[in-house]
């Protein structure tokens, strides 16, 4: 399997969304394993502090197209690509039209779009790793938030599909799939975020562990909250009591 430190020294390793939270902890994290890492963010500003601060390089602009400015700003060459950068838009069927839009670009088309630059070269070589920073509502749901639970569906769908189909040429892919974390999206979740993901909230810094020890056990699903995997395995199980369950605690947001 490999330590951490032997499968990322030197990689040149590429993080969307790493300006802040969970993005910029996974940054922090693979350099310290001596990775080479291409932060990058909407927020110029953001990707630069971050950058700056780990001695990587700052590659700003747009999840879906960062692969070529990426690869060139590493050397040439892209080992491990993290597709973290995420929305989380609320709502139901009534949700507008660009929210579903918007959801659907970041949450799952930006992971297509980085797949489609990235496995040419990845096939080529034998070799690659893509990290999808999917969330628990792609195993199990987010009451209150239908665009943000459908699209990290399809999120988790698209990893797995990537996995059966390329992993016996070398490509290795990882889904990671936390409850809540201390970030600024669960600061903004509301009512919704309060009542399922503040009470097991954790740092973004154990998020980040739990990829690092995920790799090195070439785990595909990562699972920073342990119990996730006991709520996947209940839902499977007894589909009517699981949703019954969820029920309920949309019943109480709606008190």
């Amino acid at each position: 399997m490999g330590t951490p430190e032997e499968k990322l020294r030197d990689a040149a390793v590429v993080v969307t969304g790493a300006g802040a939270g969970i993005g910029a902890a996974l940054a922090r994290s693979f350099a310290r394993q001596g990775a080479r890492v291409a932060v990058n963010d909407l927020d110029a500003g953001a990707a630069e502090r971050v950058a700056g601060e780990i001695g990587g390089v700052a590659v700003p602009g747009d999840a879906s197209t960062v692969v070529p400015d990426a690869r060139d700003a590493l050397g040439g060459t892209v080992d491990i690509f993290c597709a973290n950068a995420g929305i989380a838009l609320g709502g139901g069927p009534e949700a507008d039209e660009d929210d579903w839009a918007r959801s659907w670009d970041v949450n799952v088309m930006a992971h297509v779009r980085a797949a489609r630059a990235l496995l040419p070269h990845w096939l080529e070589r034998g070799r690659g790793r893509f990290v999808a920073t999917v969330s628990a509502a792609g195993l199990l749901t987010m009451v209150g938030a239908a665009p943000y639970s459908v699209t990290k569906h399809a999120a988790l769908s698209f990893a797995e599909w990537l996995s059966l189909t390329y992993r016996h040429r070398g490509v290795a892919v990882h889904a990671v799939c936390p409850q809540g974390v201390r970030t600024a999206m669960l600061r903004g979740s509301g009512r919704a975020g309060d009542l399922v993901l503040t009470p097991d909230a954790i740092e973004p810094s154990e998020v980040a562990d739990a990829v690092l020890a995920g790799i090195a056990e070439e785990r595909f699903l990562i699972l920073p909250h342990p119990r996730v995997a006991e709520y996947a395995t209940a839902r499977a199980t007894d589909r009517d009591a699981w949703l019954g369950a969820m029920n309920r605690i949309q019943q109480k947001l709606e008190r």
